[in-house]
């Protein structure tokens, strides 16, 4: 993954609650062996008709979002199942940041195990984010390292674990996180060499 310690990019608004997995990356995409291609069926039944048309009432339509890529939902965001399309599909369209004022856990964590910053800020915070974005292009920046989301006339702090934090600041995913404790591993595996486990000859 690449590291995230820095991003400027423009908000798009999903102005919805309780957006589950589903509505994110329908089951029928689900077949696909790789990771990447998901993006083109991100919200798929709130963005096409049935003649696979755009839908013109879909915000996300709208050409002024077409470079966005810091997205804010409504409360309770991916929750559902735990698909790990999810995240992938949302990384593939193009985001890179997910804001919203409560996420669904195991949608939370997945976020981070694929590279994507998901930050919870206050009901007020998402509103005002909501309606700047829903007024106009607006641009905010997101700095990882010093725990902060501003833009103009806007700056507020965030929270994120420490483990989270140095996984994305790194590039990491969980095996890169395994693999920094390398040495231990080797010292452990030179220490079993020929030792008997319980039951096994």
């Amino acid at each position: 993954m690449e590291p995230l310690k820095k991003h400027h990019g423009i908000v798009y608004p999903l102005n919805r609650s309780n957006v589950d997995t589903d509505q994110i990356i329908p089951k029928q995409f689900l077949k696909r062996i790789e990771r990447t291609g998901f993006g083109q069926f991100l919200f798929y039944n709130w963005r096409f008709n049935d003649d696979g048309s755009l839908k013109e009432n879909f915000s996300l339509n709208d050409p002024k979002y077409n470079d966005a890529s810091i997205l804010v939902g409504g409360e309770n965001f991916g929750c559902g199942s735990s698909r790990e399309h999810a995240p992938w599909a949302i990384q593939d369209y193009g985001f890179k940041v997910v804001i919203a004022p409560s996420f669904a856990d195991i949608f939370y964590s997945n976020c981070f195990k694929n590279g994507i910053l998901p930050i919870q800020l206050s009901n007020s915070a998402v509103e005002k984010l909501m309606e700047k974005a829903e007024d106009e292009i607006y641009g905010l920046s997101v700095d990882l390292e010093k725990q902060v989301v501003y833009g103009r006339e806007m700056e507020v702090n965030f929270d994120i674990q420490p483990y989270h934090k140095e996984m994305l600041l790194n590039g990491w995913d969980e095996i890169a996180v395994t693999l920094t404790h390398e040495d231990k591993i080797d010292q452990y595996e030179n220490n079993t060499k020929g030792v008997k486990t319980l039951g096994i000859s």
